[in-house]
């Protein structure tokens, strides 16, 4: 069923690249206009040249607070947000002892402090309207523990829990707030994470990708149009009584 997101306009955080770029491609095909955020202007122009549907492209760090609202203010100039997907964000791995302040701090920034700028950015507009949705892009480390990323794993664990008292608080609003909980992407993130585990485990890349992926009953990674799928449902009406949610994409990892 095609049109889903006909008629609404949606902000995607990270959306040059790997799930955002995903979520924006599904959500173009789907009939949204589309106001797109990530840091790099060359690669975010790219993807808005990209697309078959209204887009235009704001870059600015979404850790950086006065820019968040400056860009929500130019992006709400031209019409109303209906639906925030907070996609951006990074990974560090690292034994908890080998963390730096800085990187563990960078990693907190970028995956928690940015969710709380562009959300209370976007969330005047919605509650003045009385409507939206808000999908929040978490993780299966945002669930339980995992050795060498506890600084990824805390940021995930926090944007559950915003979503869930965003939940709460935004429901009399009606404003519905849920998150996706992937297991690992196949992106240019997850190269970044077989790296860093390879670093602090002495293992190759391949030993690593093996390793993970010997422990889902599907034995390969999450395909970023998987996660992009679920943002559709969650960003539109048919979703219209799901609320509070992390919805897992782990191919039955949890059932093991």
């Amino acid at each position: 069923m095609a049109g889903r997101l006909e008629g609404k306009r949606a902000l995607v955080t990270g959306a040059s690249r790997g799930i955002g770029l995903a979520i924006a491609q599904a959500f173009a095909r789907e009939g949204a206009s589309l106001a797109l955020n990530a840091r790099n202007p060359e690669r975010l122009n790219q993807t808005v040249d990209d697309l078959s549907t209204p887009a235009r492209a704001y870059a600015c760090d979404v850790t950086d607070r006065d820019a968040v609202f400056d860009m929500v203010k130019q992006i709400e100039a031209d019409g109303p947000i209906d639906i925030l997907v907070n996609n951006a964000g990074i990974h560090v791995a690292r034994p908890f002892t080998e963390y730096t302040f800085e990187e563990f701090s960078s990693v907190i920034d970028a995956n928690v402090y940015s969710v709380f700028h562009v959300t209370q950015a976007v969330l005047a507009g919605m509650q003045a309207r009385q409507s939206g949705a808000i999908v929040n892009i978490a993780s299966t480390a945002g669930r339980w523990g995992s050795r060498n990323q506890s600084a990824y794993n805390a940021s995930k664990h926090a944007v559950m829990g915003i979503t869930r008292c965003l939940a709460l608080e935004m429901a009399p609003h009606g404003i519905r707030t849920n998150a996706i909980c992937p297991w690992v992407v196949d992106t240019d993130m997850a190269d970044s994470f077989i790296e860093g585990h390879a670093a602090a485990t002495g293992m190759t890349r391949e030993e690593i990708t093996n390793a993970f992926t010997a422990t889902v009953p599907i034995k390969r990674f999450v395909k970023p149009e998987e996660v992009a799928s679920l943002a559709v449902y969650l960003a539109s009406d048919e979703s219209g009584f799901v609320n509070g949610q992390g919805m897992t994409i782990d191919a039955g990892y949890t059932l093991i």
